[in-house]
């Protein structure tokens, strides 16, 4: 019986121990929420950085003379 758990503690290290992929887990897990949130807000984004453009044309005037 002891012998089992041995081997059953043996593999329990040999699986946590074993941390390779979980960088690049993390990283994919990263980019699909960045990616999840530039596909929710992409018409919000676009037009903040419309207002924003157009802002500073219609101004760009007033800073050069």
């Amino acid at each position: 019986m002891a012998r089992y758990i041995i081997k059953a503690r043996n593999k329990f290290y040999e699986i946590t121990g074993n941390n390779k992929g979980v960088a690049a887990v993390e990283v994919i897990l990263i980019l699909v929420v960045l990616i999840s949130l530039v596909i929710i807000f992409k018409s919000q984004a676009v037009s903040l950085v419309n207002k924003i453009w157009n802002a500073i044309t219609e101004n760009a005037g007033k800073v050069t003379g």
